[in-house]
């Protein structure tokens, strides 16, 4: 079943900007970043439509040169950005229900099951066949009855590639989650039936102290959850070691790391996430990297600009090796063009 996709690419509260300016917008390769992604969806099989939340006069400035006009084939819909990131999520899923970029409406008994693939806009590195995996993957939890909200992970050998291989080299470093299941990163494709979370707000707060390499992002998060009547104060003990692990994985300690890492599996932290947002939820782990390398600092969009052609090279090589050539059905034209 094709499905439409949400590329968030608000500015508003919990969203960083770099050298000064959303990130989103930034250029690499001729484009910004948002128009990178907009452009791999068209291959993605199972995409239908895109729809872009935002400023509205920066995403038409910024998904408007012809480099990416031509590459439309599928229906592309313009959102203006609400307060904060669950606004937008909900807000563009509510026009999708309408099928009208101007206005949407809330959904209704028949809407409960309707599915949307949410990702960010900020990924220049996403290849079409990791995201047809991660839907594909998704889709089978889905309808199996398993989940209604399903996030990406990808494991760390898939990010070392970034890593620069020698002093003075461009490269990103990441921070991973260190679990008894191995060290795993979020890698930005969100699946889900929105209408059937029932705490909405809860990602927002999970997202808005997602950076784990910041002190005190963890100790907020760790406070809310101890705080919390469902959460209480396993799940964060729980969340406590998972961080403790990560903080000895960057500082060099693998041994410690990995002893920490073992108190807490991917399971439990299926069944926490679960309970905080009153949904069925599932991982779906993706063995490509390039979902999960977004921009958030200024040395990262170095990186990318410089490294940008040998990486793109090497993640398509990565996921055709690991998911196949796409599809032919996956460049017909749909009837592109913007709304």
């Amino acid at each position: 079943m094709a499905i439409p996709a949400i590329v968030t690419a608000g500015d508003s509260r919990a969203a960083k900007a770099v050298y000064g300016k959303s990130k989103v917008y930034l250029e690499v390769d001729g484009l910004p970043l948002v128009a990178h992604v907009v452009r791999t969806l068209q291959s993605v099989p199972e995409v239908d439509a895109v729809w872009v939340v935002g400023d509205l006069p920066k995403l038409e400035a910024a998904l408007g040169s012809p480099k990416l006009r031509d590459a439309l084939t599928k229906p592309l819909h313009l959102v203006p950005q609400q307060r904060d990131l669950i606004s937008n999520a909900w807000e563009t899923y509510r026009r999708v229900l309408a099928n009208d970029v101007r206005a949407g409406r809330d959904p209704g008994p028949a809407d409960l099951d309707r599915e949307i693939l949410y990702l960010s806009g900020d990924l220049p590195l996403a290849t079409p066949q990791e995201v047809s995996a991660f839907v594909e993957a998704s889709q089978a939890r889905v309808r199996a009855g398993e989940a209604d909200y399903v996030i990406g992970l990808c494991p760390a050998d898939a990010l070392e590639v970034f890593k620069p291989s020698q002093p003075g080299e461009p490269g990103i470093e990441v921070a991973y989650f260190n679990t008894r299941d191995g060290r795993l990163r979020q890698n930005n494709l969100h699946y889900a039936r929105p209408a059937r979370i029932g705490r909405l707000d809860r990602i927002e707060e999970m997202y808005e102290h997602r950076h784990q390499r910041r002190f005190w992002n963890m100790f907020v998060l760790a406070l809310r959850l101890l705080l919390s009547r469902v959460a209480g104060l396993k799940i964060a003990v729980l969340f406590g070691v998972m961080h403790l692990a990560g903080i000895a994985d960057r500082s060099g300690w693998p041994r410690v790391a990995r002893a920490l890492g073992r108190l807490v599996t991917l399971e439990i932290n299926r069944k926490t996430i679960a309970k905080l947002l009153d949904t069925k939820f599932f991982f779906t782990v993706t063995e490509s990297g390039g979902c999960a390398l977004d921009i958030d600092t200024e040395a990262e969009y170095d990186a990318v600009c410089a490294r940008y052609a040998e990486w793109s090279r090497e993640q398509a090589a990565r996921s055709e090796r690991l998911f196949g050539a796409l599809p032919e059905r996956a460049g017909h034209r749909l009837g592109g063009g913007i709304s």
